[in-house]
């Protein structure tokens, strides 16, 4: 039987919350089924500061088997991003929590770990039948591509082949949410090497039975 993993992620953006599906696919290869959430903050009367900050704020307010913090990379190298994260765990850890935390750092931002699947954006875009070019990126060039982001929405542009009025009226920020709702098979990311990384610290985690710590490779 599958162990459940209980797991809260600590994310930059509300949008990153579909890290989750990611997640929870990478845990299902590992042999677990899991259960995720995002460490939501906006009820709180005062915010908390920094990342140490929301990092304690989650262990407290969604307990969880393993914490996932993630960061953007946004142009900073992965070992950069890694310390970052790890500085924080340590700062939190001192204080007598303890708990096993993973880093979860998509080279630039998560729109880059969502461009692969041509199928996933064409449904998410409301045509799942569409055949226009949507111009994706290769994995092998999407890590020095400037605005991930920007392919993204313009490959969902593409995917609704909407014009005029009602192209100006299709949110691509509505079916974003649906991209990872549609792709059921991870692995071509296999082929990032900070996509590797995150499921190095997964396998690390994992032969140290999910014992407290910090887990963070940099591949």
């Amino acid at each position: 039987m599958m162990k459940v993993i209980r797991h809260t992620l600590v994310t930059d953006g509300t949008t990153d919350a579909n890290l989750i599906p990611i997640i929870d696919w990478s845990l299902k290869q590992a042999g677990h089924v899991a259960q995720g959430t995002r460490a939501e903050f906006w009820r709180l009367q005062k915010q908390p500061n920094g990342l140490a900050e929301r990092i304690a704020m989650a262990i407290e307010l969604f307990p969880c088997d393993i914490l996932f913090v993630h960061r953007d990379a946004e142009g900073n190298a992965l070992t950069a991003r890694v310390s970052e994260v790890r500085e924080a765990i340590a700062i939190v850890q001192q204080n007598g929590i303890k708990f096993p935390a993973v880093a979860v750092i998509p080279v630039r931002m998560l729109e880059a770990w969502l461009c692969f699947d041509e199928r996933a954006i064409r449904n998410a875009a409301g045509n799942p039948n569409g055949k226009t070019s949507l111009d994706l990126p290769s994995l092998n060039r999407i890590e020095s591509r400037p605005d991930p982001k920007e392919d993204l929405n313009r490959a969902l542009r593409e995917a609704s082949e909407l014009s005029g009025r009602r192209l100006k009226k299709f949110k691509t920020a509505t079916a974003f949410w649906r991209i990872t709702d549609n792709i059921v098979d991870f692995s071509p990311l296999r082929r990032l090497p900070a996509f590797r990384a995150f499921e190095e610290s997964l396998r690390q985690l994992k032969a140290d039975g999910w014992q407290p710590g910090f887990y963070g490779s940099t591949g």
